[in-house]
């Protein structure tokens, strides 16, 4: 798993907190901070409101399909990209049509 540097500004109380964690877990507060953002969305990716958005940022072209996958699981996202292929062709043919 390849990793990417990331800054941002936390609460004081909350990176207290991580360090207090870390140490008691014996983990340093990167490791707590990645785990803990690891559970968060899990935890979004059961909330079908969230599943819902994801899937209407993908066919709005703005998520891409792997990410797709990563967030609702290889089949659904298949499902949701053999639907995607059916509008696109429909929408396509429609144009056709209207063009004549």
């Amino acid at each position: 798993m390849s990793t990417k540097r990331v800054n941002f500004r936390l609460p004081e109380e909350l990176v207290e907190q991580a360090d207090i964690a870390a140490e008691v877990a014996h983990k340093n507060r990167t490791e707590v901070l990645v785990e803990a953002l690891r559970q968060y969305l899990a935890e979004m990716e059961d909330d079908e409101r969230f599943r819902e958005a994801v899937v209407e940022l993908y066919l709005d072209d703005t998520v891409a399909f792997d990410t797709l996958v990563d967030l609702i699981g290889r089949q659904d996202a298949e499902s949701v990209r053999a639907s995607k292929e059916l509008l696109d062709d429909g929408e396509a043919l429609a144009d056709e049509l209207a063009d004549q």
